[in-house]
Protein backbone atom coordinates (compact mmCIF):
# COMPACT_ATOMS: atom_id res chain seq x y z
CA UNK A 1 0.00 0.00 0.00
CA UNK A 2 2.82 2.18 0.51
CA UNK A 3 4.36 2.01 -2.72
CA UNK A 4 1.64 1.81 -4.69
CA UNK A 5 0.34 5.03 -3.27
CA UNK A 6 3.96 6.75 -3.84
CA UNK A 7 4.14 5.17 -7.43
CA UNK A 8 7.96 4.63 -6.09
CA UNK A 9 9.79 1.92 -4.24
CA UNK A 10 11.07 -2.04 -4.42
CA UNK A 11 8.53 -4.07 -4.08
CA UNK A 12 9.67 -7.68 -5.58
CA UNK A 13 12.89 -7.48 -2.91
CA UNK A 14 10.70 -6.62 -0.16
CA UNK A 15 8.11 -9.96 -0.54
CA UNK A 16 11.72 -11.78 -1.25
CA UNK A 17 12.83 -11.11 2.28
CA UNK A 18 9.76 -10.31 4.49
CA UNK A 19 9.57 -13.91 5.69
CA UNK A 20 13.05 -13.45 6.82
CA UNK A 21 12.05 -10.39 9.03
CA UNK A 22 8.63 -12.10 10.20
CA UNK A 23 10.77 -14.78 11.79
CA UNK A 24 13.70 -12.69 13.22
CA UNK A 25 11.49 -10.13 14.91
CA UNK A 26 8.09 -12.55 15.73
CA UNK A 27 9.77 -15.67 16.13
CA UNK A 28 11.54 -15.17 19.63
CA UNK A 29 14.91 -14.81 17.69
CA UNK A 30 15.84 -10.90 17.78
CA UNK A 31 16.12 -9.54 20.74
CA UNK A 32 14.31 -6.84 21.58
CA UNK A 33 11.64 -4.60 23.62
CA UNK A 34 8.99 -3.49 22.11
CA UNK A 35 8.53 0.55 22.23
CA UNK A 36 12.11 1.01 23.01
CA UNK A 37 13.94 1.26 19.84
CA UNK A 38 17.02 2.24 21.73
CA UNK A 39 17.41 -0.42 24.08
CA UNK A 40 21.10 -0.87 24.63
CA UNK A 41 20.73 -4.20 24.89
CA UNK A 42 18.85 -5.24 22.18
CA UNK A 43 20.27 -6.68 19.26
CA UNK A 44 21.72 -4.82 16.07
CA UNK A 45 19.83 -5.52 12.36
CA UNK A 46 21.25 -4.07 9.41
CA UNK A 47 19.19 -4.30 5.91
CA UNK A 48 22.01 -3.91 3.68
CA UNK A 49 20.05 -4.44 0.66
CA UNK A 50 19.06 -0.86 1.46
CA UNK A 51 16.58 -0.47 -1.23
CA UNK A 52 14.14 -2.99 0.44
CA UNK A 53 13.83 -1.24 3.66
CA UNK A 54 10.47 -0.33 3.04
CA UNK A 55 9.74 -3.94 4.45
CA UNK A 56 10.55 -3.39 7.75
CA UNK A 57 8.56 0.01 8.61
CA UNK A 58 4.77 -2.18 9.32
CA UNK A 59 7.08 -4.47 11.73
CA UNK A 60 8.54 -1.25 13.74
CA UNK A 61 5.46 0.14 13.48
CA UNK A 62 3.22 -2.77 14.98
CA UNK A 63 6.14 -2.93 18.07
CA UNK A 64 5.78 0.51 18.68
CA UNK A 65 8.96 2.06 17.26
CA UNK A 66 6.64 4.64 15.68
CA UNK A 67 2.87 5.53 15.44
CA UNK A 68 1.49 3.27 12.21
CA UNK A 69 0.23 6.63 10.63
CA UNK A 70 3.63 7.33 9.58
CA UNK A 71 2.90 3.99 7.11
CA UNK A 72 0.76 7.37 5.16
CA UNK A 73 3.36 9.64 4.85
CA UNK A 74 5.88 7.12 3.66
CA UNK A 75 8.45 8.71 0.95
CA UNK A 76 6.84 12.19 1.64
CA UNK A 77 9.14 15.34 1.94
CA UNK A 78 7.94 15.81 5.66
CA UNK A 79 7.62 12.29 6.82
CA UNK A 80 9.70 10.43 8.63
CA UNK A 81 9.89 7.34 6.37
CA UNK A 82 12.12 7.76 3.37
CA UNK A 83 12.04 4.62 0.67
CA UNK A 84 15.66 4.27 1.73
CA UNK A 85 16.27 4.46 5.20
CA UNK A 86 18.57 6.88 7.23
CA UNK A 87 19.46 6.71 11.19
CA UNK A 88 16.58 9.23 12.27
CA UNK A 89 13.74 6.33 11.72
CA UNK A 90 13.75 4.32 15.14
CA UNK A 91 15.01 1.21 14.49
CA UNK A 92 17.20 1.82 11.49
CA UNK A 93 21.04 1.04 12.70
CA UNK A 94 22.81 2.02 9.33
CA UNK A 95 22.13 3.94 6.14
CA UNK A 96 22.28 1.56 3.30
CA UNK A 97 21.48 3.35 0.07
CA UNK A 98 24.98 2.04 -1.64
CA UNK A 99 25.34 -1.91 -2.10
CA UNK A 100 27.80 -3.44 -0.04
CA UNK A 101 28.33 -1.46 2.80
CA UNK A 102 26.76 -2.61 5.25
CA UNK A 103 28.58 -5.85 6.25
CA UNK A 104 31.54 -3.28 6.87
CA UNK A 105 29.45 -1.51 9.37
CA UNK A 106 27.95 -4.95 11.02
CA UNK A 107 31.43 -6.03 11.44
CA UNK A 108 32.72 -3.25 13.30
CA UNK A 109 29.52 -3.01 15.75
CA UNK A 110 30.11 -6.65 16.12
CA UNK A 111 34.05 -5.88 16.68
CA UNK A 112 33.30 -3.12 19.24
CA UNK A 113 30.32 -4.95 21.44
CA UNK A 114 32.84 -7.04 21.81
CA UNK A 115 35.88 -5.27 23.38
CA UNK A 116 32.86 -3.25 25.15
CA UNK A 117 32.15 -6.77 27.10
CA UNK A 118 28.44 -6.34 25.91
CA UNK A 119 26.46 -8.83 24.54
CA UNK A 120 24.11 -8.44 21.86
CA UNK A 121 24.44 -9.73 18.39
CA UNK A 122 24.40 -8.13 15.35
CA UNK A 123 22.40 -9.25 12.22
CA UNK A 124 23.01 -8.16 8.73
CA UNK A 125 20.89 -8.77 5.75
CA UNK A 126 22.43 -8.63 2.31
CA UNK A 127 21.20 -9.58 -1.67
CA UNK A 128 23.00 -12.02 -3.29
CA UNK A 129 23.90 -9.78 -5.74
CA UNK A 130 25.37 -7.37 -3.35
CA UNK A 131 27.89 -10.25 -2.86
CA UNK A 132 29.51 -9.30 -5.71
CA UNK A 133 31.30 -6.36 -3.92
CA UNK A 134 34.42 -6.79 -3.00
CA UNK A 135 33.72 -4.88 0.13
CA UNK A 136 31.65 -7.78 1.37
CA UNK A 137 34.74 -10.25 1.09
CA UNK A 138 36.90 -7.55 2.71
CA UNK A 139 34.52 -7.67 5.59
CA UNK A 140 34.30 -11.51 5.69
CA UNK A 141 37.55 -12.06 5.61
CA UNK A 142 37.97 -9.61 8.82
CA UNK A 143 35.37 -10.83 10.56
CA UNK A 144 36.74 -14.43 10.00
CA UNK A 145 39.96 -13.84 11.37
CA UNK A 146 38.44 -12.18 14.43
CA UNK A 147 36.26 -14.73 15.10
CA UNK A 148 33.25 -12.47 15.78
CA UNK A 149 30.63 -15.43 17.10
CA UNK A 150 28.28 -12.02 17.48
CA UNK A 151 28.08 -11.47 13.87
CA UNK A 152 25.22 -13.21 11.73
CA UNK A 153 24.98 -12.44 8.11
CA UNK A 154 21.77 -13.48 6.12
CA UNK A 155 22.13 -13.62 2.69
CA UNK A 156 18.52 -13.04 0.56
CA UNK A 157 19.21 -15.74 -2.48
CA UNK A 158 16.66 -14.59 -4.83
CA UNK A 159 19.00 -15.79 -7.72
CA UNK A 160 18.33 -12.27 -9.61
CA UNK A 161 20.30 -9.69 -9.83
CA UNK A 162 19.35 -6.87 -11.90
CA UNK A 163 22.79 -6.75 -13.79
CA UNK A 164 22.31 -10.55 -14.23
CA UNK A 165 22.67 -13.80 -12.26
CA UNK A 166 24.50 -13.36 -9.14
CA UNK A 167 27.01 -15.70 -7.83
CA UNK A 168 26.43 -19.28 -7.90
CA UNK A 169 25.01 -20.85 -4.23
CA UNK A 170 27.71 -23.41 -4.26
CA UNK A 171 30.49 -20.65 -4.71
CA UNK A 172 28.95 -18.75 -2.68
CA UNK A 173 28.60 -21.13 0.30
CA UNK A 174 32.55 -22.11 -1.00
CA UNK A 175 33.13 -18.17 -0.59
CA UNK A 176 31.78 -17.81 3.20
CA UNK A 177 33.56 -21.16 4.50
CA UNK A 178 36.80 -20.27 2.91
CA UNK A 179 36.65 -16.65 5.10
CA UNK A 180 36.24 -18.98 8.39
CA UNK A 181 31.98 -18.58 8.25
CA UNK A 182 29.83 -21.20 9.91
CA UNK A 183 27.61 -21.20 6.79
CA UNK A 184 24.17 -23.28 6.97
CA UNK A 185 21.43 -23.33 4.12
CA UNK A 186 17.96 -22.46 4.69
CA UNK A 187 14.45 -22.13 2.74
CA UNK A 188 13.43 -18.26 2.83
CA UNK A 189 10.22 -18.75 3.24
CA UNK A 190 9.39 -21.54 5.41
CA UNK A 191 9.14 -20.14 9.14
CA UNK A 192 9.68 -23.87 10.59
CA UNK A 193 12.62 -24.04 8.63
CA UNK A 194 13.85 -20.32 9.63
CA UNK A 195 13.54 -21.19 13.03
CA UNK A 196 15.10 -24.43 12.99
CA UNK A 197 18.14 -23.00 11.53
CA UNK A 198 18.48 -19.27 13.44
CA UNK A 199 17.94 -21.76 16.51
CA UNK A 200 21.85 -22.32 15.56
CA UNK A 201 22.22 -18.98 16.63
CA UNK A 202 22.18 -19.96 20.45
CA UNK A 203 24.83 -22.96 19.94
CA UNK A 204 28.35 -21.77 20.28
CA UNK A 205 30.60 -22.45 16.91
CA UNK A 206 32.80 -20.04 17.69
CA UNK A 207 32.89 -18.98 14.43
CA UNK A 208 30.69 -16.32 12.76
CA UNK A 209 27.74 -17.51 11.36
CA UNK A 210 25.96 -17.04 7.73
CA UNK A 211 22.73 -18.58 6.61
CA UNK A 212 22.02 -18.47 2.77
CA UNK A 213 18.10 -18.07 2.46
CA UNK A 214 16.82 -19.69 -0.64
CA UNK A 215 13.91 -17.22 -1.63
CA UNK A 216 11.89 -16.54 -4.70
CA UNK A 217 11.67 -12.14 -5.72
CA UNK A 218 8.36 -11.35 -5.41
CA UNK A 219 7.44 -14.29 -3.49
CA UNK A 220 3.38 -14.39 -3.50
CA UNK A 221 3.11 -12.46 -5.80
CA UNK A 222 2.23 -14.38 -9.39
CA UNK A 223 3.00 -11.97 -11.80
CA UNK A 224 6.09 -10.81 -9.72
CA UNK A 225 7.70 -14.12 -8.83
CA UNK A 226 11.74 -14.45 -10.25
CA UNK A 227 10.86 -11.90 -13.02
CA UNK A 228 14.21 -9.36 -13.08
CA UNK A 229 11.32 -6.28 -14.48
CA UNK A 230 10.13 -6.15 -11.19
CA UNK A 231 12.45 -5.19 -9.21
CA UNK A 232 11.44 -1.65 -9.27
CA UNK A 233 8.37 -1.74 -11.37
CA UNK A 234 5.06 -0.92 -9.64
CA UNK A 235 2.09 -2.73 -10.36
CA UNK A 236 -1.13 -0.76 -12.15
CA UNK A 237 -4.87 -0.94 -11.28
CA UNK A 238 -5.41 -4.49 -12.33
CA UNK A 239 -2.41 -5.69 -11.06
CA UNK A 240 -2.91 -4.36 -7.55
CA UNK A 241 -6.25 -5.98 -7.62
CA UNK A 242 -4.10 -9.61 -8.79
CA UNK A 243 -1.83 -8.94 -6.21
CA UNK A 244 -4.26 -8.34 -3.52
CA UNK A 245 -5.83 -11.35 -4.37
CA UNK A 246 -2.77 -13.83 -5.16
CA UNK A 247 -1.72 -12.85 -1.17
CA UNK A 248 -5.31 -13.11 0.65
CA UNK A 249 -5.55 -9.40 1.08
CA UNK A 250 -9.28 -7.42 1.18
CA UNK A 251 -9.48 -5.40 -2.25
Amino acid sequence: EMTMKLQRGHLASCYSYIDILVALYYGDVLNYTPGYPNDSKRDRIIISKGHATAALYPIFADIGYFPIEELDHYGEVDGLLGVFANTKIPGIEAVSDSLGHGLGIGTGMALAAKRNNENHRVFVILGDAECNEGSIWESAAFAGDYNLDNLIVIVDNNRLGILGQPIGLQELNERWRSCGWYCAEVLGHSFSDLLRVFYLIEKSVAKPLVFIANTTKGKGVSFMEGKAEWHNKIPDEKQQRQGRADLGLSQ
